[in-house]
């Protein structure tokens, strides 16, 4: 195989990764909230306007916890050029 063809590859595949990670780390936060009282700090959780926050919520902690778990996932691939 190629070397350039070799380097398109490995773009595409953490490409494809780092997007399964993004989703799945946003729908774990969308679950992770549903036990979050809105309530006490909206005034109709219910309502689409609260299922919106709710919504953005999830997004912004799932975008954080993925981004951690990418970062992470980068450094150990890292620690092979230390030895």
């Amino acid at each position: 195989m190629n070397p350039v063809d070799q380097v398109v590859s490995s773009v595409g595949v953490n490409g494809l990764t780092a997007i399964l990670v993004s989703l799945a780390c946003v729908v774990l936060s969308w679950l992770a909230l549903q036990n979050l009282k809105l309530d006490l700090f909206i005034r109709h959780p219910k309502s689409p306007q609260g299922k919106l926050l709710h919504l953005l919520l999830a997004i912004v902690l799932g975008r954080f916890v993925a981004a951690f778990i990418m970062d992470y996932w980068q450094y150990t691939q890292m620690l092979k050029y230390m030895f």
